[in-house]
């Protein structure tokens, strides 16, 4: 898998897929920007009567629940039954999983309609598995990745699903995989929205890469590398920030296979 890597970057910017994001208001900027310096195209839209034809052209759906109201729960469920009728993937980014009842009851909902794939910090993998021992810090985890593996394998077995659990340490599984990345930089939890910009990089990749393990761990390894690279030569978040968008524009096959740093568990 890790020499495919570097082919599924030149692959995503090559077919620059179309990525339908119902995200929240807080990282709306950064995402999009996000997808087009990594090569994709972003929509943001919540209207309930485009949410089909929106998806009828997009190429893969991020969910994101991070602003949660009412009006958008009900545009996400029809992005989200568009999608399954056209075999498009989706992504569900569980954000503040078990901060609230509101919150876990919407996130019931949507696991019943089977997200290709999950994207959460440990504390919401383990909350969304019912796994939490300890109350999630707002949108922040309280736990390290590896903790959550046993609730990420639940979710895998029940859902049918990819899992993603991002942390110092980022862990993708499936069934039949399991794949540990070591990129990255402690200050990049200093950017707000981060892991949401992993989120829509893994749409993006889904989109263009049939193996979702493989497309998810694509994402988060150039996310990653390029955010290690990037905090070599910044001074402080705000400089981080605008430098991780200059290297997922033009980061080099040489950088990224230089510094990735990758572990394959099973598979």
């Amino acid at each position: 898998m890790k020499e495919n890597l570097w082919n599924n970057i030149k692959q995503l910017k090559k077919e620059s897929p179309l990525v339908h994001s119902i995200t929240n208001y807080v990282v709306m900027n950064n995402t999009a920007n996000a997808l087009l310096a990594a090569g994709a195209s972003p929509i943001m839209a919540h209207a309930h009567s485009e949410m089909e034809d929106m998806m009828t052209i997009c190429q893969a759906l991020v969910v994101n629940i991070g602003t949660l109201d009412e009006y958008w729960v009900t545009a996400m469920k029809k992005a989200v039954h568009q999608a399954q009728q056209l075999e498009k993937p989706w992504i569900l980014d569980p954000v503040g999983a078990g901060a609230t009842p509101y919150r876990d009851e919407v996130l019931a909902e949507l696991l019943q309609l089977n997200p290709t794939i999950i994207r959460g910090n440990a504390s919401e993998i383990m909350a969304l598995a019912k796994h939490n021992s300890t109350p999630t810090k707002g949108v922040d985890s309280s736990a390290k990745s590896n903790e959550a593996v046993l609730a990420a394998k639940f979710l895998v077995e029940k859902y049918h699903c990819t899992v993603c659990i991002s942390g110092a340490t980022d862990i993708i599984l499936d069934q039949d995989k399991e794949i540990h990345l070591f990129n990255g930089h402690e200050l990049m939890s200093k950017i707000t929205g981060m892991g949401c910009t992993a989120t829509a990089l893994v749409a993006a990749f889904s989109a263009v890469i049939k193996d979702k393990v493989e497309a998810v761990t694509s994402a988060m390894a150039y996310l990653g590398v390029v955010g290690e690279l990037a905090a070599k030569e910044s001074k402080g978040p705000g400089s981080l920030q605008m430098n991780i968008l200059d290297q997922l524009y033009a980061i080099s096959e040489k950088a990224f296979n230089s510094t990735l740093n990758l572990e394959i568990k099973r598979g």
